[in-house]
C-alpha cells in the first residue's frame, strides 16, 4: 500500500550527533495506510500560497514584499479555478514558470531559473536582504539554462539544454560562470549555443565539448571539478578524466595522473579530492584506490551486474567511508573498512522493500553529516542535526499533505532555507524559510495554472504476479477519483532496467488522469530499486514474464472493480513502446489498442544497427546477459520481436518516432510500419527534429492531442459509454 515513510528514533552515539563517525541510523521503514488519508490531504483548488490555513498566520509584511518580487518576474501566485473542461495539453508540458531555486552559501541570495526572453529559461538572482527587484544575469536565444550552482557567495556556474522540461538534450551542455551581479562572465566549456550578455566581447580559453561539470568543491574558492569523456570511437568511451578549473582565469589542474583506461566513475572525498575510481570493461568492474603517494592501486574486481563487493558512495573525515551493500534483499548504507572495503557492523540506513536511493547531506568545510535524503514510496529526509530536525518538523506542520525537502549549502548558518514542497496532485511549489524567526514565505509554483481538481491521486500498491513475484504498481486515479469501472491505460516505463516511477506529480500520467483514465504503471520484473531478486527476475524476459506482469497488473485492477476490462489500452516509450507492441501481438484479448512512441520493434537491431548510440560494451556484455544473446537466443529474439510477428496484430495502433533518434533509430518504426497488414488500423507520425523523446512543446501538443483523440475513439472517455463494437 502507498504510504509516506516513517523513521525509527535515531540512535546517536556521543554528544556531537551530526559528526559522521558518531551516528547510527535506525531503519527507514514504511508506515501502512494511505498517505492521503493519514495526512488529511485537501484536494480542493485554492490559492497556492495559502492552501493551508496555518500559513495565513505568517508575517504578512514578508509575504507582501515577496509577492512584489513574484509580480516583477511575472509569476502567478494562485492556481486557476477548476473548470468543466480539463486543462489544455500545453499546461502539462510547457516550461515551468520557475524552477531550481538555490541559495548562496550564506542564504542571502537566491538564484532561480525563470522565463526570460524568447520564452527561454534564464538565470535570475534575488537579494533576500534588500528584497529589491530580481535581476536576470544570463540567458540564451536558442536554449534554456538547465542547471546552475553557486561556487561561492559571489559567483555561479551554469549549463544549457534545448528542451522545454530542463532535461539535457544536447551532448555539449557547455559551462559558463558569472558573478551574481551579472559581471565577470566567462565561458569555460564550449557549446553550440549563443550566449546573450551585455558585457564586452572577450575571447576566452575554453575546454572542448567533451568536458562537463562534475562537482563544486565546498571550499568557496570559486573552482569547479570538471570531467572529460575520452571517446575511442563515435560511441565508445575509453574512460574519463578529472580536473580542477578556476572559473575566473580558466586555469586547470589535472587530477587524473596515472589513472587506468575505461575509468567510468569517481568517488571524491568530503573536500572533493579523488579517492576511488571504477573502470568498466568487458563486463567487469574494477575499483582502484589512490594511495598516499598518489598512485592508483587495484582494490577489488567485480561483476558489472552481480556485485559481491560494497559500492562506495562517500569518503568523509578521518577516513570514514560509507557504501551500499545488499541487506535482507535490498541495498542499504553501511560503514566500510577503508583498507578492505568490506562492510562493518549493521547497516546505518536501510529501507526495507526498496534499495537505498538518495544522498548524504554534509556541512561544507567540516564534513559533518547532517542528514540523509532518501526515496522509498515517496522522497523524504532523515536529519541527524537536532536544529534541522526541528526546522523540518515546523515546516511539515505548516505544509501538511506534502513531502517537503529542505535545500541549503551551509544549513546551520544560512539566513534562509529553500523548501521544495512535493505532492502527487500538483507540480512542485517553492518556499523560503527564515530559521531565525520561523517565517515561511511562499515563492511560487512551477505550474500554477493547473487546477488541483483536474489531477488524480497517486498511490503505490504491491500486487502478486501469476508466479508469486511481488510487483510495485503506481496507480493514478482519474480526476475526481475512481467511480465505478473506468477506462484504463497501462503506461509502461522505459529503460527497462531502471526505477521507472516516482510518486510526485508527473505530466504523462496526470494528463491521462485529467481526461478521465485510470493509469496503471507497473514496476515489472527487471526494474531496479526493488531489490536484486526483482531485477534478476527480468533477465532475458522481454516479451515473456515481463509482458505477463503487465497483464497481471490489469487483471488486478479489474478484480478490484476499478478498471473496465473492455476499455483498456497499453502505451509506452522506448522499452515501454516495445511492450505496447508486444501487447498488440500477444495480448489482444486484454487490450483494445496500443500506443508506441520511440519503441523498439526488433530486438536484433539493438545489437546489429551501426548508427545507434548504444555502446559496444552494452551490445557485447550487457545485452547478452539482460536481453538476449543473438547467437544462443536467436529463436527467442524472433518470437519476442514485434517486427517478426507484425501480421498477427489486430488492434488499432498509434506509432510515433523521432527523426533524429539515435537510441532507437527510426528504422525500428519504419520497418514495423512496412511489415503490418495492408488493412491495419494505424496512425503514424514522425517528428523530423526530435530524438529519443519529445523536447519541443509543439511536438508534445501534437502527440498528446493525438493520444487523447485515439483513446477516445477506441476505449471511450470516462463520461461516455464504450465505443461502438467494443
Amino acid at each position: 500500500m502507498p504510504r509516506q515513510v516513517d523513521v525509527d528514533v535515531l540512535q546517536v552515539v556521543g554528544t556531537r550527533a551530526a559528526h559522521a563517525d558518531e551516528f547510527r541510523l535506525g531503519q527507514v521503514r514504511k508506515r501502512h495506510g494511505s498517505f492521503h488519508k493519514r495526512t488529511g490531504h485537501d484536494r480542493r483548488p485554492q490559492c497556492l500560497p495559502f492552501e493551508h490555513r496555518r500559513e495565513v498566520r505568517m508575517k504578512l509584511s514578508g509575504c507582501a514584499a515577496w509577492g512584489a518580487l513574484c509580480v516583477a518576474l511575472g509569476f502567478a501566485l494562485c492556481t486557476a479555478p477548476a473548470g468543466a473542461e480539463p486543462p489544455p495539453t500545453a499546461a502539462f508540458f510547457k516550461r515551468p514558470q520557475l524552477r531550481a531555486p538555490k541559495l548562496s552559501p550564506s542564504g542571502r541570495y537566491l538564484a532561480i531559473q525563470a522565463a526570460g526572453k524568447a520564452d527561454r529559461m534564464w538565470l535570475a538572482v534575488l537579494d533576500l536582504q534588500t528584497m529589491q527587484a530580481p535581476k536576470f544575469i544570463a540567458g540564451f536565444n536558442d536554449a534554456d539554462i538547465a542547471s546552475h550552482h553557486w561556487v561561492n557567495e559571489d559567483r555561479l556556474v551554469f549549463q544549457v539544454s534545448d528542451s522545454p522540461d530542463g532535461s539535457t538534450r544536447v551532448v555539449a551542455e557547455g559551462l559558463w560562470a558569472a558573478d551574481r551581479d551579472g559581471s565577470g562572465f566567462r565561458q569555460l566549456i564550449n557549446s553550440d549555443k549563443q550566449f546573450i550578455t551585455s558585457s564586452s566581447n572577450i575571447t576566452d580559453r575554453r575546454l572542448e565539448m567533451n568536458w562537463t561539470l562534475h562537482a563544486v568543491p565546498p571550499d568557496g574558492s570559486g573552482d569547479v571539478i570538471v570531467l572529460r569523456r575520452r571517446w575511442a570511437t563515435d560511441r565508445e568511451s575509453a574512460g574519463t578524466q578529472l580536473a580542477r578549473l578556476d572559473t575566473r582565469t580558466g586555469q586547470m589542474k589535472n587530477l587524473s595522473q596515472g589513472i587506468p583506461d575505461y575509468t567510468s566513475r569517481w568517488v571524491l572525498d568530503w573536500r572533493d579530492e579523488p579517492r576511488l575510481i571504477e573502470t568498466v570493461n568487458r563486463g567487469r568492474s574494477q575499483m582502484f584506490r589512490r594511495d598516499e603517494s598518489g598512485r592508483w592501486q587495484p582494490w577489488f574486481d567485480d561483476d558489472t551486474h552481480v556485485r559481491k563487493h560494497p559500492w562506495p558512495i562517500w569518503w568523509g573525515p578521518d577516513g570514514l567511508m560509507l557504501g551500499t551493500q545488499g541487506f535482507k534483499g535490498y541495498s542499504a548504507v553501511f560503514r566500510l573498512d577503508p583498507d578492505s572495503g568490506r562492510t562493518v557492523g549493521e547497516p546505518l540506513v536501510s529501507t526495507p522493500g526498496y534499495d537505498f536511493s538518495g544522498r548524504l547531506i554534509t556541512e561544507p568545510g567540516s564534513g559533518m553529516l547532517l542528514g540523509v535524503h532518501y526515496e522509498t514510496d515517496a522522497p523524504g529526509t532523515v536529519w541527524l542535526d537536532p536544529t534541522m530536525k526541528a526546522v523540518q518538523a515546523d515546516i511539515d506542520a505548516r505544509l501538511p499533505g506534502s513531502v517537503n525537502l529542505i535545500e541549503c549549502l551551509r544549513c546551520a548558518q544560512a539566513s534562509h532555507l529553500v523548501v521544495t514542497s512535493l505532492s502527487d496532485l500538483r507540480p512542485p511549489r517553492y518556499y523560503l524559510y527564515k530559521p531565525a524567526d520561523k517565517v515561511l514565505q511562499p515563492l511560487a509554483g512551477a505550474r500554477p495554472d493547473l487546477p488541483l481538481a483536474a489531477m488524480g491521486q497517486r498511490d503505490y500498491h504491491r500486487i502478486k504476479a501469476r508466479d508469486g513475484e511481488e510487483l510495485p504498481v503506481l496507480v493514478t486515479q482519474p480526476a475526481g477519483g475512481v467511480k465505478g469501472k473506468a477506462p484504463v491505460v497501462v503506461l509502461v516505463h522505459g529503460g527497462p532496467y531502471v526505477r521507472g516511477t516516482h510518486w510526485p506529480w508527473e505530466p504523462d500520467a496526470q494528463f491521462l488522469a485529467s481526461r478521465g483514465y485510470l493509469v496503471l504503471e507497473p514496476e515489472y520484473r527487471g526494474s531496479t530499486g526493488y531489490g536484486f531478486k526483482h531485477f534478476r527476475a527480468g533477465w532475458k524476459q522481454w516479451g515473456l514474464a515481463m509482458q505477463d506482469d503487465l497483464a497481471d497488473t490489469l487483471d488486478w485492477a479489474v478484480k478490484r472493480g476499478w478498471a473496465d476490462p473492455q476499455r483498456a489500452c497499453i502505451m509506452g516509450a522506448s522499452y515501454g513502446g516495445y511492450a505496447a507492441m508486444m501487447g498488440a501481438v500477444t495480448q489482444g484479448e486484454l487490450f483494445k489498442c496500443a500506443i508506441n512512441w520511440v519503441g523498439v520493434t526488433d530486438i536484433g537491431l539493438l545489437s546489429s544497427i551501426h548508427w545507434s548510440d548504444i555502446s559496444d560494451e552494452w551490445k557485447n556484455y550487457g545485452m547478452k546477459r539482460l536481453v538476449a544473446d543473438p547467437e544462443t537466443d536467436a529463436e527467442q529474439m524472433r518470437r519476442t520481436s514485434p517486427l517478426a510477428r507484425a501480421k498477427e496484430i489486430r488492434m488499432p495502433l498509434l506509432m510515433a518516432y523521432g527523426g533524429e533518434d539515435r537510441r532507437v533509430p527510426l528504422k525500428h518504426g519504419s520497418d514495423m510500419k512496412a511489415a503490418l497488414r495492408p488493412d491495419q488500423d494505424l496512425e503514424w507520425v514522425v517528428y523530423p527534429d526530435e530524438g529519443h523523446g519529445w523536447f519541443n512543446l509543439k511536438t508534445h501538443e501534437d502527440f498528446w492531442g493525438r493520444v487523447e483523440r485515439f483513446l477516445a475513439r477506441h476505449i471511450g472517455t470516462a463520461a461516455g459509454p464504450s465505443p461502438a463494437g467494443q
